[in-house]
């Protein structure tokens, strides 16, 4: 694994490479070495071992992000922390008599450059210091994501899995999530898919039916008059109905799972029983979770909950 981390000034990426170095065994890349190209092949030649390195270019990031083993982490501190680790004695800088606007336009004048905020922002794990002013904290909460980065599988432990690379299931449930950005419904947004031995056979999302004028443009009156209540006359499919007459009880097949972002409610569970899918895998519940499950557990559908981490993942600390 590739460790990048960056941070804002006086924020404690010091500290964060440190503990990745003293604590978990990453070599360090010498940090005169700035050529990306360079470190790129050292990385690669050594991709099972754990490296890390200081990133304060933009260039950097976006080369070394095109490999599977990288990992960018980010940490930002409280204005009071950065001003406490400025103000030591042991720190450089240009400003002498340490007047608080001076000092707030050393930082501002690197942190908020254009490719500056943009390194920060591509982290895929962002610390915020926010509670603690003495790090003691990251130790902890920096070897949790470390454990979770290191991605071993229980069946082979040494082999060696990209950190960021997803499981099946979370692999499924994202594309669920990334369907349901199409929704067109005023109500909520509901995305799904249908998936037989990893290969996905429908997707689907929830909104009106096609030839008719987009809920989110006024072609469902009840999504659109604030009235929770009078389902019958809702004219807006959902996401599983939508995968569920896209794929059609044939290409469903026997062995097939419905990955869906939000719980089934009661009619689509009637029809996921009736189309032979086998199982139903769901993140956020709904309000007529006891119905569904009732309807799915007597039609002999297994049903699992699944929770995925979020991404970018943001750690207070």
């Amino acid at each position: 694994m590739l460790v990048a981390v960056s941070g804002t000034q006086y924020s404690g990426y010091q500290k964060l490479i440190d503990i990745l170095v003293t604590k978990h065994d990453f070599e360090l890349i010498d940090s005169n070495v700035k050529d990306p190209d360079t470190i790129m092949d050292y990385a690669t030649r050594y991709y099972t071992k754990d490296i890390v390195l200081y990133c304060d270019s933009l260039e950097l990031c976006t080369t070394l992000e095109k490999r599977p083993f990288f990992v960018h982490l980010s940490i930002d501190s409280s204005m009071k922390f950065r001003m406490k680790a400025l103000m030591e004695p042991s720190t450089t800088t240009t400003t002498t008599n340490k007047d608080i606007d001076k000092l707030c336009n050393l930082i501002d004048s690197i942190d908020f450059q254009s490719d500056m905020i943009q390194l920060y922002e591509r982290a895929n794990v962002k610390f915020k210091l926010v509670h603690n002013d003495d790090l003691e904290s990251l130790d902890k909460v920096l070897s949790e994501q470390i454990k979770i980065l290191r991605n071993k599988k229980p069946q082979a432990p040494l082999e060696f899995n990209p950190p960021l690379r997803p499981d099946w299931d979370t692999y499924f449930m994202k594309l669920a999530t990334l369907a349901a950005s199409r929704s067109n419904c005023m109500k909520r947004k509901v995305g799904c898919v249908v998936v037989r031995e990893k290969r996905v056979i429908a997707t689907g999302y929830n909104g009106t039916p096609r030839h008719l004028t987009d809920c989110c443009n006024g072609g469902c009156p009840r999504c659109n008059g604030g009235n929770s209540h009078e389902l019958n006359t809702c004219l807006c499919l959902h996401a599983e109905e939508n995968a569920l007459l896209e794929a059609g009880r044939d290409r469903i097949g026997n062995m097939a799972t419905l990955y869906c972002d939000t719980c089934p409610c009661l009619t689509c569970s009637v029809k996921i029983v009736q189309t032979g899918i086998e199982e139903v895998v769901y993140s956020q519940s709904y309000r007529m979770d006891e119905a569904s499950f009732k309807v799915l557990r007597d039609g002999g559908v297994k049903v699992r909950q699944l929770s995925v981490i979020d991404e970018p993942r943001i750690v207070i600390v």
